[in-house]
């Protein structure tokens, strides 16, 4: 169901035991994916689409915290490198050098929060390489140096 007045998408499943989830829409532009992907594959279909919460009540808790317990749910390598290399391919591109991932591209600090406190934690889980952007990058971008793990991943997913 979407809810773009309240910002939200919610799912149900209609199984032995019923439930629903939401999920927090930051960007408008996410509705229609989420659309197709339910289409395509049903309420499993939107998994990886961000962080589900079982109640509303809980998509009001800032964006940092959000995101802060959606990383704290992977917990092996496997799991968070396929998590950043899905939040990559939301929002990211590699530098020209070929030497950086660059996270939430041309994206301001107050977009992408839940995101974005998301993938910090998961950098620092993986032992990721964080370097400072260049001066002339915008003010939400995440540079990482790239690394074999995380090479494959996000071939996979561009």
């Amino acid at each position: 169901m979407l809810r773009p007045r309240r910002g939200v998408i919610s799912r149900i499943e209609d199984a032995d035991q019923p439930r629903s989830e939401h999920l927090q829409v930051d960007r408008g532009n996410r509705y229609l994916p989420s659309a197709m992907l339910f289409f395509e594959n049903g309420y499993t279909g939107l998994d990886h689409f961000g962080q589900w919460f079982s109640g509303l009540s809980d998509l009001d808790a800032a964006p940092e915290t959000r995101g802060a317990a959606r990383a704290a749910t992977f917990t092996t390598q496997a799991a968070a490198i396929e998590e950043v290399a899905r939040i990559w391919a939301d929002s990211g591109i590699v530098d020209p050098s070929d030497r950086y991932y660059v996270f939430f591209d041309s994206h301001d600090v107050d977009e992408d929060r839940a995101e974005r406190a998301a993938l910090l934690q998961l950098i620092e889980f993986l032992g990721l390489e964080r370097v400072d952007a260049p001066a002339e990058a915008a003010g939400g971008e995440v540079w990482v140096r790239t690394d074999p793990r995380l090479d494959v991943e996000c071939a996979r997913w561009s």
